[in-house]
Protein backbone atom coordinates (compact mmCIF):
# COMPACT_ATOMS: atom_id res chain seq x y z
CA UNK A 1 0.00 0.00 0.00
CA UNK A 2 1.13 3.50 -0.34
CA UNK A 3 1.84 5.16 2.86
CA UNK A 4 1.62 8.78 3.82
CA UNK A 5 4.84 10.80 3.21
CA UNK A 6 6.45 8.38 0.66
CA UNK A 7 7.70 9.33 -2.74
CA UNK A 8 5.35 7.57 -4.53
CA UNK A 9 2.27 8.91 -2.10
CA UNK A 10 3.15 12.59 -3.39
CA UNK A 11 3.85 11.42 -6.86
CA UNK A 12 0.53 9.69 -6.84
CA UNK A 13 -1.62 12.53 -4.98
CA UNK A 14 -0.31 15.27 -7.27
CA UNK A 15 -1.23 13.26 -10.75
CA UNK A 16 -4.99 12.72 -9.39
CA UNK A 17 -4.90 16.35 -8.07
CA UNK A 18 -3.74 17.98 -11.51
CA UNK A 19 -6.46 15.73 -13.03
CA UNK A 20 -9.00 16.61 -11.14
CA UNK A 21 -7.80 20.14 -11.11
CA UNK A 22 -8.26 20.21 -15.22
CA UNK A 23 -12.03 18.13 -14.86
CA UNK A 24 -13.35 21.09 -12.58
CA UNK A 25 -11.62 23.95 -14.45
CA UNK A 26 -13.40 22.50 -17.44
CA UNK A 27 -16.90 22.20 -16.01
CA UNK A 28 -17.47 25.00 -14.19
CA UNK A 29 -15.97 27.27 -17.11
CA UNK A 30 -19.22 28.54 -18.20
CA UNK A 31 -20.83 29.86 -14.80
CA UNK A 32 -18.99 33.23 -15.12
CA UNK A 33 -20.41 33.28 -18.59
CA UNK A 34 -24.05 32.75 -17.22
CA UNK A 35 -25.35 36.55 -17.05
CA UNK A 36 -23.12 37.12 -20.69
CA UNK A 37 -25.42 34.23 -22.27
CA UNK A 38 -28.67 35.63 -20.56
CA UNK A 39 -27.68 39.41 -21.81
CA UNK A 40 -26.41 38.17 -25.41
CA UNK A 41 -28.77 35.78 -26.38
CA UNK A 42 -32.03 37.12 -25.11
CA UNK A 43 -32.50 34.00 -22.49
CA UNK A 44 -34.13 33.99 -19.24
CA UNK A 45 -31.63 33.10 -16.60
CA UNK A 46 -33.43 29.74 -15.65
CA UNK A 47 -32.53 28.90 -19.88
CA UNK A 48 -28.70 30.32 -19.46
CA UNK A 49 -28.60 27.87 -16.72
CA UNK A 50 -28.65 24.90 -18.78
CA UNK A 51 -25.26 25.86 -19.67
CA UNK A 52 -23.93 24.56 -15.97
CA UNK A 53 -26.77 22.05 -15.72
CA UNK A 54 -26.34 20.26 -19.00
CA UNK A 55 -22.53 19.92 -18.15
CA UNK A 56 -23.44 18.36 -14.54
CA UNK A 57 -25.91 16.58 -15.44
CA UNK A 58 -24.40 14.67 -18.68
CA UNK A 59 -21.24 14.12 -16.07
CA UNK A 60 -24.41 12.30 -13.27
CA UNK A 61 -25.68 10.37 -15.64
CA UNK A 62 -21.84 8.70 -16.77
CA UNK A 63 -20.83 8.59 -13.18
CA UNK A 64 -22.14 4.60 -12.82
CA UNK A 65 -21.11 3.37 -16.59
CA UNK A 66 -17.52 4.82 -16.36
CA UNK A 67 -16.79 3.32 -12.77
CA UNK A 68 -18.78 -0.13 -13.93
CA UNK A 69 -16.62 -0.23 -16.56
CA UNK A 70 -13.31 0.89 -14.34
CA UNK A 71 -14.08 -2.70 -12.70
CA UNK A 72 -13.33 -4.57 -15.70
CA UNK A 73 -10.39 -3.23 -17.16
CA UNK A 74 -8.94 -0.88 -14.04
CA UNK A 75 -8.62 3.11 -12.83
CA UNK A 76 -6.59 4.41 -14.83
CA UNK A 77 -6.99 3.76 -18.25
CA UNK A 78 -10.78 5.16 -17.82
CA UNK A 79 -9.21 8.30 -15.87
CA UNK A 80 -6.83 8.92 -18.70
CA UNK A 81 -9.65 8.37 -21.79
CA UNK A 82 -11.40 10.47 -19.70
CA UNK A 83 -9.02 13.29 -19.59
CA UNK A 84 -8.35 12.88 -23.39
CA UNK A 85 -11.55 13.38 -24.55
CA UNK A 86 -11.73 17.19 -22.93
CA UNK A 87 -10.20 18.66 -24.93
CA UNK A 88 -11.66 17.99 -28.31
CA UNK A 89 -14.89 17.99 -26.97
CA UNK A 90 -13.68 21.90 -25.36
CA UNK A 91 -12.66 22.59 -29.55
CA UNK A 92 -15.73 21.53 -30.85
CA UNK A 93 -17.48 24.14 -28.18
CA UNK A 94 -15.12 26.88 -29.38
CA UNK A 95 -16.49 26.01 -33.26
CA UNK A 96 -20.54 27.08 -32.85
CA UNK A 97 -22.51 29.70 -31.61
CA UNK A 98 -25.95 27.82 -31.90
CA UNK A 99 -27.33 28.11 -28.08
CA UNK A 100 -28.83 25.08 -27.72
CA UNK A 101 -25.80 23.00 -29.76
CA UNK A 102 -23.53 24.33 -26.72
CA UNK A 103 -26.26 22.91 -24.43
CA UNK A 104 -25.26 19.48 -25.78
CA UNK A 105 -21.77 19.36 -26.17
CA UNK A 106 -21.76 20.98 -22.61
CA UNK A 107 -23.82 18.04 -21.72
CA UNK A 108 -21.23 15.75 -23.78
CA UNK A 109 -17.95 17.00 -21.83
CA UNK A 110 -20.42 15.80 -18.81
CA UNK A 111 -20.22 12.24 -19.89
CA UNK A 112 -16.26 13.08 -20.67
CA UNK A 113 -15.71 14.13 -17.33
CA UNK A 114 -17.45 11.86 -15.31
CA UNK A 115 -14.74 8.76 -16.14
CA UNK A 116 -12.56 10.54 -14.12
CA UNK A 117 -14.21 12.02 -11.25
CA UNK A 118 -16.23 8.43 -10.93
CA UNK A 119 -13.20 6.43 -10.18
CA UNK A 120 -10.27 8.84 -8.21
CA UNK A 121 -11.12 8.21 -5.06
CA UNK A 122 -11.68 4.02 -5.79
CA UNK A 123 -8.18 4.19 -7.09
CA UNK A 124 -6.73 5.80 -4.21
CA UNK A 125 -9.33 3.67 -1.55
CA UNK A 126 -6.97 0.73 -3.16
CA UNK A 127 -3.60 1.89 -3.74
CA UNK A 128 -3.09 3.66 -0.49
CA UNK A 129 -3.13 2.95 3.53
CA UNK A 130 -6.04 3.95 5.75
CA UNK A 131 -4.33 6.87 7.07
CA UNK A 132 -3.28 8.13 3.51
CA UNK A 133 -6.31 7.80 2.32
CA UNK A 134 -7.61 10.10 4.80
CA UNK A 135 -5.24 13.03 4.12
CA UNK A 136 -5.35 12.58 0.18
CA UNK A 137 -9.02 12.50 -0.07
CA UNK A 138 -8.74 15.45 1.44
CA UNK A 139 -6.11 17.03 -1.02
CA UNK A 140 -7.87 15.70 -3.95
CA UNK A 141 -11.00 17.81 -2.56
CA UNK A 142 -8.46 20.60 -2.41
CA UNK A 143 -7.86 20.01 -5.88
CA UNK A 144 -11.56 20.23 -7.14
CA UNK A 145 -11.82 23.45 -5.70
CA UNK A 146 -9.15 24.95 -6.89
CA UNK A 147 -9.99 23.91 -10.13
CA UNK A 148 -13.27 25.13 -9.78
CA UNK A 149 -12.09 28.86 -8.53
CA UNK A 150 -9.79 28.55 -11.86
CA UNK A 151 -12.14 27.76 -14.40
CA UNK A 152 -14.53 30.03 -12.71
CA UNK A 153 -12.10 32.84 -12.76
CA UNK A 154 -10.16 32.10 -16.33
CA UNK A 155 -13.74 31.80 -17.72
CA UNK A 156 -15.05 35.05 -16.80
CA UNK A 157 -11.75 37.24 -17.35
CA UNK A 158 -10.96 35.67 -20.71
CA UNK A 159 -14.50 35.96 -21.96
CA UNK A 160 -14.23 40.08 -21.33
CA UNK A 161 -10.83 40.02 -23.80
CA UNK A 162 -11.59 37.33 -25.94
CA UNK A 163 -15.12 36.29 -26.22
CA UNK A 164 -16.67 33.46 -24.73
CA UNK A 165 -15.40 31.41 -27.52
CA UNK A 166 -11.75 32.81 -27.11
CA UNK A 167 -12.20 31.34 -23.81
CA UNK A 168 -13.32 28.08 -24.48
CA UNK A 169 -10.43 27.58 -26.36
CA UNK A 170 -7.55 28.73 -24.51
CA UNK A 171 -9.19 26.36 -22.09
CA UNK A 172 -9.14 23.40 -24.24
CA UNK A 173 -5.27 24.22 -25.01
CA UNK A 174 -4.10 24.35 -21.34
CA UNK A 175 -6.28 21.28 -20.61
CA UNK A 176 -4.42 19.78 -23.34
CA UNK A 177 -1.21 20.18 -22.12
CA UNK A 178 -2.48 19.26 -18.73
CA UNK A 179 -3.84 15.54 -19.44
CA UNK A 180 -0.29 14.77 -21.16
CA UNK A 181 1.46 15.68 -17.63
CA UNK A 182 -1.17 13.58 -15.91
CA UNK A 183 -0.77 10.52 -18.72
CA UNK A 184 3.44 10.45 -17.89
CA UNK A 185 2.26 10.71 -13.86
CA UNK A 186 -0.18 8.55 -13.04
CA UNK A 187 0.79 5.40 -11.85
CA UNK A 188 -0.23 2.23 -12.52
CA UNK A 189 -2.37 0.20 -10.05
CA UNK A 190 -0.87 -2.40 -8.19
CA UNK A 191 -3.26 -3.54 -6.16
CA UNK A 192 -6.43 -3.54 -8.41
CA UNK A 193 -8.27 -6.85 -8.97
CA UNK A 194 -10.95 -6.93 -11.88
CA UNK A 195 -14.36 -7.65 -10.51
CA UNK A 196 -17.41 -9.44 -11.34
CA UNK A 197 -18.77 -7.49 -14.83
CA UNK A 198 -21.77 -8.40 -15.73
CA UNK A 199 -24.81 -5.76 -15.84
CA UNK A 200 -26.77 -7.60 -13.49
CA UNK A 201 -23.81 -7.93 -10.60
CA UNK A 202 -23.23 -4.22 -11.05
CA UNK A 203 -27.60 -3.27 -10.93
CA UNK A 204 -27.49 -5.44 -7.60
CA UNK A 205 -24.26 -3.43 -6.77
CA UNK A 206 -26.09 -0.31 -7.28
CA UNK A 207 -29.38 -1.45 -5.48
CA UNK A 208 -27.03 -2.66 -2.42
CA UNK A 209 -25.29 0.73 -1.98
CA UNK A 210 -28.80 2.33 -2.50
CA UNK A 211 -30.86 0.23 0.55
CA UNK A 212 -27.42 0.93 3.16
CA UNK A 213 -28.82 3.69 5.48
CA UNK A 214 -25.41 4.91 5.94
CA UNK A 215 -24.62 5.17 2.48
CA UNK A 216 -27.41 6.53 0.85
CA UNK A 217 -27.85 9.39 3.64
CA UNK A 218 -24.58 10.26 2.92
CA UNK A 219 -25.06 10.56 -0.96
CA UNK A 220 -28.00 12.67 0.17
CA UNK A 221 -26.04 15.37 1.87
CA UNK A 222 -23.60 15.47 -0.83
CA UNK A 223 -26.56 16.26 -3.17
CA UNK A 224 -28.17 19.25 -0.98
CA UNK A 225 -24.95 20.49 -0.29
CA UNK A 226 -24.14 20.92 -3.87
CA UNK A 227 -27.29 22.42 -4.52
CA UNK A 228 -27.05 25.11 -1.81
CA UNK A 229 -23.27 25.96 -2.43
CA UNK A 230 -22.09 26.34 -6.29
CA UNK A 231 -25.85 27.96 -6.62
CA UNK A 232 -25.64 30.58 -4.57
CA UNK A 233 -22.44 31.37 -6.60
CA UNK A 234 -24.48 31.75 -9.93
CA UNK A 235 -26.93 33.56 -8.57
CA UNK A 236 -24.75 35.97 -6.76
CA UNK A 237 -23.12 36.89 -10.23
CA UNK A 238 -26.95 37.36 -11.16
CA UNK A 239 -27.30 39.60 -8.43
CA UNK A 240 -24.12 41.51 -8.82
CA UNK A 241 -24.07 42.04 -12.77
CA UNK A 242 -27.69 43.93 -12.43
CA UNK A 243 -28.79 47.27 -10.67
CA UNK A 244 -27.44 48.73 -8.16
CA UNK A 245 -23.88 47.39 -8.55
CA UNK A 246 -23.88 46.17 -12.45
CA UNK A 247 -20.29 45.22 -12.43
CA UNK A 248 -18.13 43.33 -15.57
CA UNK A 249 -18.02 39.82 -15.87
CA UNK A 250 -14.52 39.90 -15.10
CA UNK A 251 -14.68 41.40 -11.74
CA UNK A 252 -17.68 39.62 -11.16
CA UNK A 253 -15.73 36.24 -11.19
CA UNK A 254 -12.98 36.95 -8.77
CA UNK A 255 -16.25 36.50 -6.33
CA UNK A 256 -14.79 32.28 -7.01
CA UNK A 257 -12.09 33.35 -5.40
CA UNK A 258 -14.02 32.72 -1.89
CA UNK A 259 -13.65 28.85 -2.91
CA UNK A 260 -9.88 29.49 -1.79
CA UNK A 261 -11.60 28.87 1.83
CA UNK A 262 -12.93 25.55 0.74
CA UNK A 263 -9.53 24.22 -0.29
CA UNK A 264 -8.81 25.46 3.03
CA UNK A 265 -11.01 23.46 4.58
CA UNK A 266 -11.23 20.34 2.81
CA UNK A 267 -7.04 19.62 3.63
CA UNK A 268 -8.56 19.87 7.23
CA UNK A 269 -11.03 17.79 6.96
CA UNK A 270 -9.28 14.64 6.72
CA UNK A 271 -7.42 15.75 10.35
CA UNK A 272 -10.75 16.54 11.91
CA UNK A 273 -12.58 12.82 10.58
CA UNK A 274 -9.08 10.92 12.12
CA UNK A 275 -9.94 13.07 15.56
CA UNK A 276 -13.41 13.84 15.95
CA UNK A 277 -15.48 11.91 13.73
CA UNK A 278 -17.25 12.53 10.05
CA UNK A 279 -20.90 13.48 11.77
CA UNK A 280 -19.93 16.03 13.70
CA UNK A 281 -18.04 17.47 11.06
CA UNK A 282 -20.65 17.40 8.63
CA UNK A 283 -23.72 18.93 11.33
CA UNK A 284 -20.84 21.98 11.85
CA UNK A 285 -19.89 22.34 7.97
CA UNK A 286 -23.58 22.53 7.39
CA UNK A 287 -24.26 25.49 10.28
CA UNK A 288 -21.04 27.42 9.03
CA UNK A 289 -22.54 27.34 5.78
CA UNK A 290 -26.16 28.77 6.75
CA UNK A 291 -23.97 31.33 8.78
CA UNK A 292 -22.72 32.33 5.75
CA UNK A 293 -25.60 32.39 3.88
CA UNK A 294 -27.27 34.82 6.41
CA UNK A 295 -24.04 37.19 6.10
CA UNK A 296 -24.91 37.69 2.16
CA UNK A 297 -28.42 39.90 3.55
CA UNK A 298 -26.25 42.52 3.73
CA UNK A 299 -26.22 44.52 0.92
CA UNK A 300 -22.56 45.66 1.02
CA UNK A 301 -20.27 43.96 -1.83
CA UNK A 302 -17.66 43.56 0.94
CA UNK A 303 -20.06 41.80 3.41
CA UNK A 304 -21.24 39.36 0.28
CA UNK A 305 -17.41 38.71 0.07
CA UNK A 306 -17.25 37.57 3.42
CA UNK A 307 -20.42 35.39 3.25
CA UNK A 308 -19.46 33.34 0.22
CA UNK A 309 -16.10 32.65 2.42
CA UNK A 310 -18.30 31.20 5.05
CA UNK A 311 -20.48 29.78 2.92
CA UNK A 312 -17.36 28.33 0.92
CA UNK A 313 -15.48 26.86 3.89
CA UNK A 314 -18.28 24.69 5.65
CA UNK A 315 -19.68 23.61 2.37
CA UNK A 316 -16.17 22.39 1.40
CA UNK A 317 -15.64 20.83 4.59
CA UNK A 318 -19.16 18.85 4.89
CA UNK A 319 -18.32 17.89 0.89
CA UNK A 320 -14.99 16.27 1.79
CA UNK A 321 -16.73 13.87 4.94
CA UNK A 322 -19.80 12.82 3.25
CA UNK A 323 -17.52 11.96 0.01
CA UNK A 324 -14.89 10.27 2.50
CA UNK A 325 -17.53 8.77 4.58
CA UNK A 326 -18.77 6.95 1.35
CA UNK A 327 -15.45 5.76 -0.04
CA UNK A 328 -14.75 4.13 3.60
CA UNK A 329 -17.91 2.59 4.33
CA UNK A 330 -18.72 0.85 1.37
CA UNK A 331 -18.36 -2.82 1.81
CA UNK A 332 -17.85 -3.58 -1.60
CA UNK A 333 -17.70 -2.25 -5.48
CA UNK A 334 -15.77 1.08 -3.81
CA UNK A 335 -15.87 2.97 -7.17
CA UNK A 336 -19.77 2.09 -8.04
CA UNK A 337 -20.09 3.58 -4.36
CA UNK A 338 -17.92 7.02 -4.97
CA UNK A 339 -19.57 7.08 -8.18
CA UNK A 340 -23.14 7.13 -6.71
CA UNK A 341 -22.11 9.37 -4.34
CA UNK A 342 -21.08 12.16 -7.47
CA UNK A 343 -24.56 10.99 -9.24
CA UNK A 344 -26.73 12.58 -5.75
CA UNK A 345 -23.98 15.28 -5.77
CA UNK A 346 -24.32 16.67 -9.30
CA UNK A 347 -27.53 15.50 -9.35
CA UNK A 348 -28.16 17.89 -6.54
CA UNK A 349 -26.23 20.92 -8.59
CA UNK A 350 -28.57 20.69 -11.31
CA UNK A 351 -31.64 20.95 -10.02
CA UNK A 352 -30.89 23.61 -7.29
CA UNK A 353 -29.91 26.24 -10.25
CA UNK A 354 -33.42 25.89 -10.99
CA UNK A 355 -34.41 26.16 -7.10
CA UNK A 356 -32.35 28.98 -6.27
CA UNK A 357 -32.34 31.12 -9.59
CA UNK A 358 -36.33 30.64 -9.23
CA UNK A 359 -36.44 32.13 -6.06
CA UNK A 360 -33.63 35.02 -6.88
CA UNK A 361 -36.53 36.10 -10.32
CA UNK A 362 -39.87 35.90 -7.82
CA UNK A 363 -38.49 36.77 -4.58
CA UNK A 364 -35.05 39.10 -5.33
CA UNK A 365 -32.31 38.25 -2.75
CA UNK A 366 -34.49 37.65 0.85
CA UNK A 367 -36.24 34.89 -1.32
CA UNK A 368 -32.83 33.15 -2.41
CA UNK A 369 -31.36 33.39 1.60
CA UNK A 370 -34.93 31.80 2.28
CA UNK A 371 -34.60 28.93 -0.17
CA UNK A 372 -30.71 28.16 1.08
CA UNK A 373 -31.55 28.16 4.58
CA UNK A 374 -34.22 25.44 4.09
CA UNK A 375 -31.77 22.96 2.13
CA UNK A 376 -29.61 23.73 5.52
CA UNK A 377 -32.21 23.01 7.60
CA UNK A 378 -32.86 19.56 5.72
CA UNK A 379 -28.97 18.73 5.60
CA UNK A 380 -29.26 18.92 9.62
CA UNK A 381 -31.95 16.35 9.58
CA UNK A 382 -29.93 13.73 7.22
CA UNK A 383 -26.71 14.57 9.14
CA UNK A 384 -28.45 13.51 12.68
CA UNK A 385 -30.35 10.43 10.81
CA UNK A 386 -26.92 9.73 9.61
CA UNK A 387 -25.63 9.57 12.81
CA UNK A 388 -28.22 7.43 14.63
CA UNK A 389 -27.68 5.27 11.41
CA UNK A 390 -24.46 4.70 11.75
CA UNK A 391 -24.51 4.25 15.50
CA UNK A 392 -27.42 1.26 15.30
CA UNK A 393 -24.67 -0.31 12.31
CA UNK A 394 -21.90 -0.11 14.61
CA UNK A 395 -24.11 -1.60 18.02
CA UNK A 396 -25.52 -4.81 15.49
CA UNK A 397 -21.95 -5.18 14.42
CA UNK A 398 -20.49 -5.11 17.91
CA UNK A 399 -23.46 -7.63 18.74
CA UNK A 400 -22.69 -9.84 15.95
CA UNK A 401 -19.11 -10.10 16.64
CA UNK A 402 -19.88 -11.57 20.89
CA UNK A 403 -22.21 -14.25 19.31
CA UNK A 404 -19.31 -15.06 16.90
CA UNK A 405 -16.71 -15.50 19.54
CA UNK A 406 -19.03 -16.99 22.18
Amino acid sequence: MIELGSSRYRLTAFALAFGSFLIFCNLYLFQPMLPVFAASDGVSETRANWLLAAATLGLSFSLVPWAVLSERIGRRPVMLVSLWMLPMVGLATASTTSFWFIVLLRALMGLSLGGFAAVAVAYMAEEFSPKALAIAVGGYISANSLGGISGRVAGGVMTDWWGWQGAVFAMAAFTLVGVICVTKLLPRQRYFSPGNTSLLTHSRGVLSHLRTPKLWLAMLIGGINFALFVNLFSVMAFRLVAPPYQLPVSLVSSVFFCYLAGTVTSRLSGRWVLKYGAMRGMAFGTLVAMLGVLVTLNSTVLWMIVGLLIVSGGAFFTHSLAYGWVSRQAAHGKATATALYLVHYYIGGSAGGFYLIAAWQHYAWYGVVAAALALGVVLLVLVFGLSRTARRSRATQGQQHVVASS
